[in-house]
């Protein structure tokens, strides 16, 4: 029997300002006299979503701003009761929705340790068990008897998450909270997570834009759009297909010469990819050449300048980054036109959509020009590298050897 049934799930919202009180006596003397009111546009923010949970999965739910992910999680966590539908969850729930969820301000760090248990229908004496243990991993000891309300929007997301995965529930949800706080304590809310997964078997939902970590640590994925379920099933597939369709956004909308340049040194005049023979493409094959062609206007004349070029994925990981120090130094960039052409003789990149930027600095080393985003292109696959594992960057070729010792 599944932990988690959610069956035909709806949630409306009442769109516009609320109705003045002339509307509000209007409306209440038209209902009166069985005439139509005038209500206001209902919106679905889960728009009948059907889905069951068997107990020990780990599950992702992304999808873009707006799409219902939270909504869906405050209805599993009963924060929240729906318009249609229902929601049958089989065991207790320790709710992480957002940062101070649960966590009373006016108490103490200690106080709301044992008032989260007591909420969880914990008894007092496991609690107390548990209390050093949960004081030490949030790092609050110093300020464990000092009232929440005092507490910084980190060190309350520190308290949160210890106390929720500290408790015995049978099911724990993760809203977004794991990106908060120092990357030391990410680090350990990581291990934390992969812990109650590896070796508790909790079942595990996580909301979460850090769609890499969803594809490395869920056993499941999710994916809504608009309030309703757009795909579910293997990590992999529904994380690759979530980023295919961002970065088909990302294409229709890109435009060349994006900058972030802080004064009227240099402009953008074009920037593309192009083949080995010099025609504009959009598209390389991994493995190939990747060639590309920046023209610039150089409006004051820089010494000794520093060109840097570099490309980076569509959420802004850095992948390469090359500079003219280190391949063929620069005296000068006299005002005009310049046209700037750099290869990479091999791009080993995963298949996907990229973006290329620049950066210019002058003899003292302070940038000049600042650019990301300047154009992107895309780096398709063949059958062969189609069957290579998803999670990956880079796609370099190496070769097993395998023997009885």
């Amino acid at each position: 029997m599944p932990i988690i049934e959610v069956n035909h799930l709806t949630k409306e919202y009442q769109l516009g300002h609320i109705s003045s009180l002339k509307d509000t006596a209007l409306n209440t003397l038209r209902r009166m006299t069985f005439q139509p009111t005038q209500e206001r546009e209902q919106f679905k923010a889960l728009d009948d979503v059907n889905f069951h949970i068997n107990e020990g999965e780990v599950v992702g739910i992304i999808g873009h701003n707006g799409a219902g992910k939270s909504t869906l999680l405050k209805h599993l966590a009963n924060i929240s009761k729906p318009t249609k539908g229902e929601v049958i969850v089989r065991g207790s729930v320790a709710p992480l929705i957002e940062v101070g969820a649960g966590v009373n301000p006016e108490l103490t760090g200690r106080e709301n340790i044992f008032l989260n248990g007591a909420i969880l229908g914990i008894p007092k004496k496991i609690i107390k068990s548990k209390l050093d243990e949960i004081i030490e991993f949030s790092e609050l000891e110093q300020f464990i008897d000092t009232p929440v309300k005092r507490y910084s929007s980190g060190m309350t997301v520190k308290l949160g998450f210890s106390i929720a995965t500290s408790m015995d529930a049978d099911i724990l949800i993760i809203d977004e909270v794991l990106a908060v706080g120092d990357l030391a304590f990410q680090r350990k809310c990581f291990d934390r997570m992969e812990s109650l997964i590896n070796k508790q078997g909790k079942t595990v939902l996580l909301v979460s834009h850090n769609i890499r970590q969803v594809a490395r640590m869920c056993t499941r994925t999710i994916l809504l759009n608009h309030g309703k379920i757009y795909q579910d099933g293997n990590p992999d597939q529904v994380c690759t297909s979530f980023y295919d369709e961002n970065n088909k956004k990302i294409l229709s909308r890109a435009t060349t010469g994006k900058s972030h340049s802080d004064n009227d040194t240099i402009k953008i005049i074009s920037i593309e990819t192009i083949s080995a023979d010099g025609q504009e493409i959009g598209s390389i094959n991994s493995g190939d050449s990747l060639n590309i062609k920046i023209k610039i206007h150089v409006l004051k004349e820089i010494i000794k300048p520093e060109i840097v070029v570099g490309t980076h994925t569509t959420d802004f990981v850095y992948l390469t980054a090359n500079s003219t120090d280190i391949s063929e130094k620069i005296e000068n960039l006299a005002q005009g036109l310049h046209e700037i052409i750099f290869t990479h003789n091999h791009y080993p990149l995963k298949p996907g959509s990229y973006g290329v930027r620049m950066n210019v600095f002058d003899q003292n080393r302070n940038p000049v020009f600042s650019g990301e985003n300047l154009t992107f292109f895309s780096v398709n696959t063949s059958i062969i590298e189609s069957k290579e594992p998803p999670l990956r960057l880079l796609n370099l070729k190496g070769n097993f050897k395998i023997r009885k010792i």
